[in-house]
């Protein structure tokens, strides 16, 4: 996508979904100025009515009889059903447009965040992530339903000024004035109170969603060392901090109601005064259409009050947003031979490296991958990999396994779990494939967890396998049946492997080994080649 001059990454996708949801924005907007005219002559209308009708009766049987029920309340029933219809057409239209375009934008924050650098994007925890995606993107809602606002407060302004002009124009004069007096004073107390503390909220939501995804995942460790007390007092400060950001908004919200009720007092009084020599009847239609002028502006004080928070989001999110995915990227070919550390790895070899903890085994692979370094020292689709700490979706066993292979079928799945030795456990479950592991995969063991991501890795078709720390966690007896399948497997189709770990009985499968030390932990050991051969 080209970017205009002067605009922001999010701009251009607001911009390209106004362009797509033109129609329904078309028409909300004609839904809001007609909703915004009818409400405020509908009302006007409505209090000339009665008290024209109770004047008409109390001048007598003659002038009762003579006044004109019939059209005014033909006029009133008219208003109310084309009010109706076109607040259904405009929540209709309008929030179906925004709903449409929020979910258009959050596959575009998610590319953009697996576009940006690993440094960036894997530094990023859940619960900032998720922030990301939910909050931040709903903040920026307004930007679509909000387009609406002004048209509608410039009808249901317009209506009340054509009514108050019957009466004169002093009336009308007044209702202007307050209608301005009434937008300055909204945009002036959201800047100065609703913007920090609609900020404050997004940061702060962010920071209780950080701590609560972190503490969560730690619940049992958190259990085990008495530390539970700990965790809520935490997340009571978070949930405090947020809360006291919330209450601030809503005084400053407050503030903007109680200001817009004043200069509406005012400007029905000064209307009412202003008309009352034209008659009651006027005098009352001028002092409800006062009412509905300055009503009609909510909308517009209701968006000063989000504006803290939108921009805010759209602080956030253009930081995430710079990074642009490319949708047609440049076709890789996989290499022939992987030169790590001196060894040269061709099709279907195996290399296994090992060493203490620390020494820079894992580091290795990530760098092999791109993860640590510049992303060009590798293609990725060389390798299917599975890292030390293996995440799972909170899905079903068939969900997490097609991560690899979207289009893998139920018999290709069968088969990769029968090879990590995980086949009769997920038969033994009565969804079977369709078994919900939960999050993180929480109602499988340890050892099932590595498993089923050791078949996830087996469902991808790639020339090597990239398996750091395969048997971690297994029992002797469990670690000796998936080693003996994955030799079979490796024989069966020719991939090659690379192959981390501390313990002896997975070395034995492969038929080189490098042994890392920890004092040569550095970018000499921890940065292998890729190369092609030619």
């Amino acid at each position: 996508m080209t970017r205009s001059p002067g605009t922001s990454p999010l701009d251009d996708l607001i911009r390209a979904q106004k362009r797509q949801r033109a129609g329904a924005l078309r028409l909300a907007v004609l839904s809001a100025v007609t909703v915004g005219a009818a409400s405020t002559l509908l009302l006007g209308l409505s209090g000339w009515f009665i008290v024209a009708s109770a004047g008409a009766g109390a001048a007598g049987l003659a002038a009762a009889h003579a006044f004109n029920v019939l059209l005014p309340s033909a006029g009133i029933r008219f208003l109310a059903i084309l009010r109706t219809a076109a607040r259904y057409g405009e929540r209709l239209s309008g929030h179906a447009a925004a709903l449409r375009a929020l979910a258009a934008i959050r596959p575009a924050v998610f590319e953009s965040l697996a576009a940006a650098p690993p440094s960036q994007s894997l530094s990023l925890s859940r619960g900032e992530a998720s922030a990301r995606l939910v909050q931040d993107v709903d903040a920026i809602e307004t930007r679509f339903v909000r387009l609406s606002a002004p048209w509608s407060a410039a009808a249901g302004l317009g209506a009340g000024l054509v009514l108050a002009l019957l009466a004169g124009w002093a009336p009308a004069l007044t209702i202007l004035t307050a209608a301005a007096a009434a937008l300055v004073s909204a945009r002036a107390l959201a800047r100065r109170f609703s913007a920090p503390a609609r900020a404050t909220i997004q940061t702060r939501t962010g920071a209780l969603k950080d701590s609560v995804a972190a503490l969560v995942s730690a619940s049992a460790e958190l259990r085990a060392y008495g530390l539970a007390d700990w965790a809520g007092e935490t997340l009571n400060a978070r949930a405090a901090a947020l809360d006291a950001a919330r209450r601030d908004a809503a005084r400053a919200q407050g503030l903007i109601i109680a200001s817009q009720a004043v200069i509406c007092g005012a400007a029905v009084a000064a209307a009412i005064a202003l008309a009352a020599p034209a008659g009651a009847a006027l005098a009352a239609l001028s002092g409800l259409a006062a009412v509905m002028s300055i009503d009609a502006l909510t909308s517009l004080a209701n968006a000063f009050d989000q504006d803290g928070a939108a921009h805010e989001a759209r602080e956030r999110l253009d930081a995430v947003l710079r990074h642009r995915p490319r949708h047609a990227p440049r076709k890789t070919p996989c290499p022939d031979h992987l030169d790590l550390f001196g060894h040269t790895l061709g099709p279907g070899q195996r290399l296994a490296i090992c060493g203490p903890s620390g020494c820079g085994k894992t580091t290795a692979i990530e760098t092999l991958l791109g993860l640590r370094g510049p992303d060009a020292v590798t293609t990725r689709e060389a390798f299917a990999w599975l890292p030390q700490d293996a995440g799972l979706v909170a899905g079903t066993v068939r969900e997490n396994l097609r991560l690899a292979s979207p289009t893998a079928s139920d018999d290709e799945l069968w088969a990769v779990l029968e090879d990590a030795c995980l086949a009769e456990r997920v038969r033994a479950a009565p969804e079977g494939l369709s078994a919900y592991v939960g999050d993180d995969g929480e109602r499988l063991s340890g050892g099932e967890r590595r498993r089923l991501a050791l078949a996830r890795a087996y469902l991808r078709d790639a020339p090597w396998l990239l398996l750091d720390e395969p048997t971690e966690g297994l029992d002797p007896a469990t670690e000796a049946a998936v080693l003996a399948h994955l030799d079979a497997r490796l024989k069966r189709t020719g991939q090659g492997v690379v192959l981390v770990s501390h313990r002896a009985a997975p070395l034995a499968i492969c038929e080189r080994t490098v042994h890392l030390d920890t004092h040569e932990k550095g970018p000499a050991s921890a940065s292998p080649s890729l190369v092609s051969a030619l």
